[in-house]
């Protein structure tokens, strides 16, 4: 009888993942959830034309143009990111998307990932419109670090251990998704963790 008992409950247990669609995404010790996996893109939406592949635990974006925009709003938080960019890569982790159809440095934060870019005062580190860098730091080529606080109106920006942001403040977007950007050459994200303040 036991047996039977733990059998039927497997059998719910298994029914029920199959069957809740995106499984819940779980809180790690110091409190950050993980936003990818490496195998799938539960929790994200993509838009636009960008190839997105997947695996070997991590999502890579390799054609422009688009985005992957999460299912959830985040309104305070904590993101860390661990990514790779070419140095002609055009990327950005953009925050607090006003449209999950429509994903611009005009409806969103957008923190950027362009060593290459043009003006280069709103380069890799930098948030677009908002907060400046100088010097510009260079991503291209290896793996990095960067870590991302929006607290109400105020922001920063850490690459690879070096505040390329102090705070900025700015208050147009209060909440919304989070969308991953691959505007051109090679990104790849291994690490993409957010925590709520």
């Amino acid at each position: 009888m036991k047996s039977l008992k733990q059998s039927i409950a497997a059998l719910s247990v298994t029914s029920a993942l199959l069957f809740c669609g995106t499984p819940a995404l779980a809180q790690n010790s110091d409190g950050f959830v993980d936003l990818i996996d490496g195998v799938s893109l539960n929790g994200w939406n993509i838009i636009g034309t960008a190839n997105w592949v997947i695996g070997k635990g991590m999502v890579e974006g390799n054609k422009p143009n688009g985005f992957l925009v999460s299912t959830k709003n985040y309104q305070n938080f904590i993101i860390k990111a661990e990514f790779w960019a070419e140095s002609n890569t055009n990327s950005g982790i953009f925050i607090r998307c006003q449209d999950p159809n429509k994903v611009n440095q005009y409806t969103c934060y957008e923190i950027n990932i362009y060593d290459t870019r043009p003006e280069q005062a709103y380069a890799t580190g930098a948030i677009v419109d908002v907060a400046k860098v100088d010097p510009v730091p260079k991503a291209g080529g290896r793996w990095n670090t960067m870590e991302i606080t929006a607290n109400g109106s105020h922001f920063k920006v850490v690459l690879n251990g070096a505040v390329t942001v102090a705070d900025a403040q700015d208050s147009r977007y209060q909440d919304g998704p989070i969308a991953l950007q691959s505007a051109g050459g090679v990104v790849k994200f291994r690490k993409l963790q957010i925590k709520p303040l």
